[in-house]
């Protein structure tokens, strides 16, 4: 109730209202989503207050989830990742004049899956904090390692390139000055590098530039339609929807554990289309215009954006690119994610978590009531949306220190980004590897200090014993997998 009390204020409503609205925008503009759009707009929020500018942002957040989905369905062009699964049914349903049942499925499918993730976070929250405030260094060194091992046992790519993208985002957090040894590491005598790498910057090139690059050079040109939700095709599909329940709940599960795990939304949404086509009655529909293919993508993607947040928050670890592009806006206003967060800042939190709520509500009516307003953004031509996004990234990357170097510094990421786009690297380990570099450095050099150099620490108790242990098995499971598919082959043969 406390952070209601927060949120209801009218400065912090109407940041709330701006913020979906934007975020709709970015989900609908192609080559923008949610982790580019919150890391352009990050720079806007530094005169704000903590909770106003986390309200804000977490609810440009909900609006691009919202956004990708409008693309998906009248155009065919994924404004989003996790959108994609979207497009298989959801355009052949609009192809067939049946639109508006399609966007009040994925919209009415979003709001459930991320309201249940919220659910989860107010709950579950409180008590993993609880529980991490036992943790010590090694603990916490443990949790990293284990997030960095789930990225490469669980990815869909090549291990390989997953830890090389890692490795370039270790090397990136570790220039500048050595917080231990007050030493300078890889500053080559040049001084705006004392400081290291600005994340902001990273993330406003890797992201907003490299995919403004991208597609510059397929010269997408899109072509706008006409979308209109008519009342009575929106109720007849809500009275459709409850027999879809357990297709809801079991893409809910899927999307909570993927969001909590940094499996992200793009690999929940393809999970859950996936079991919704194999567990369906009419599988054989699927990819022809069948509700139940937009109803499981978006029901697992928004659980699986929204719980990601919940790592974030109670142990500092982001389960997205976007919890860690809000994780580093947590660390440039001062706050340190984890357990403290809630006894410390119990107003920041709590103002967060009720923002969810309103915020999905506010969202969903906003979508219903303005989908015409949104697709005609489509009809303005790529060649005039492309330079005003790379001058908001300018202007974005320059307010961070005034300083003109941080605008080319933005510019090499972006030409990174482009060729990591078009050799198939994963950005996202790049990212975390590049906000956790320094904390999980930090923690594995205070455990060596603790144990006086033995490495054995890391497996002195239960709790890091098995978290370690886990992170082991997952950082070695592309080998182990490959192993136990050898053994199975001869029996099967």
């Amino acid at each position: 109730m406390g952070g209601f009390a927060v949120v209801l204020s009218p400065f912090n409503l109407l940041l709330m209202l701006i913020g979906i609205l934007l975020g709709v925008i970015i989900g609908v503009l192609p080559g923008l989503g949610g982790a580019n759009g919150v890391a352009i707009l990050l720079p806007l929020t530094f005169t704000m207050s903590p909770t106003s500018a986390i309200i804000m942002l977490s609810c440009i957040y909900w609006g691009a989830l919202f956004g990708g989905a409008i693309t998906s369905i009248l155009f065919n062009i994924p404004g989003e990742p996790w959108s994609v699964a979207t497009t298989f049914d959801g355009h052949p349903m609009a192809r067939q004049g049946r639109a508006d049942e399609a966007l009040t499925a994925a919209f009415t499918s979003s709001f459930v899956g991320a309201l249940v993730a919220v659910i989860l976070i107010t709950f579950l929250a409180p008590l993993v904090a609880k529980f991490a405030l036992k943790f010590g260094p090694p603990e916490f060194f443990a949790v990293q390692f284990l997030t960095f091992a789930s990225f490469i046992g669980m990815g869909r790519g090549s291990p390989f390139k997953t830890l090389a993208s890692m490795c370039l985002g270790f090397a990136l957090a570790s220039v500048g000055l050595d917080s231990v040894t007050g030493q300078l590491r890889m500053t080559y005598g040049t001084a705006e590098l004392l400081t290291g790498f600005k994340f902001l910057i990273a993330v406003i090139g890797l992201f907003g530039i490299g995919e403004i690059l991208a597609s510059m050079e397929t010269g997408l040109a899109f072509k706008g339609a006409d979308a209109k939700l008519r009342l009575n095709a929106v109720i007849e599909t809500w009275k459709k929807l409850p027999q879809y329940w357990m297709t809801s709940i079991r893409s809910c599960l899927i999307g909570c554990w993927m969001g909590i795990t940094p499996g992200g939304a793009t690999p929940a949404s393809f999970m859950s289309y996936g079991l919704a086509r194999r567990f369906s009655k009419n599988g054989d529909n699927f990819g022809k215009g069948e509700i139940e293919g937009v109803i499981a993508p978006e029901t697992a993607a928004h659980a699986a954006g929204t719980s990601a947040l919940l790592p974030m928050l109670t142990l500092g670890i982001p389960g997205s690119p976007t919890a860690a592009v809000l994780l580093g806006g947590l660390l440039i206003w001062g706050l340190q994610p984890g357990p403290m967060l809630f006894i410390e800042q119990k107003d920041f939190v709590w103002g967060l978590i009720a923002s969810m709520y309103l915020g999905n509500i506010a969202g969903l009516i906003i979508v219903l009531t303005c989908v015409p307003l949104f697709a005609a953004i489509l009809r303005v031509p790529f060649s005039v949306i492309a330079p005003v996004i790379m001058v908001i990234c300018a202007v974005g990357a320059y307010t961070v220190n005034n300083a003109m170097f941080d605008v080319w510094m933005m510019g090499v990421f972006g030409v990174i980004g482009y060729v990591f786009n078009k050799l198939n690297y994963p950005l996202p380990p790049l990212v975390l590897a590049l906000v956790l570099g320094d904390m999980a450095e930090s923690s594995f050099r205070q455990s060596m200090l603790l144990s006086q150099g033995d490495v054995s620490i890391f497996w002195s108790n239960w709790l890091v014993g098995t978290i370690f242990g886990i992170g082991v098995i997952l950082l070695f499971w592309p080998i182990i997998s490959r192993v136990l598919a050898r053994v199975r082959q001869p029996k099967a043969a």
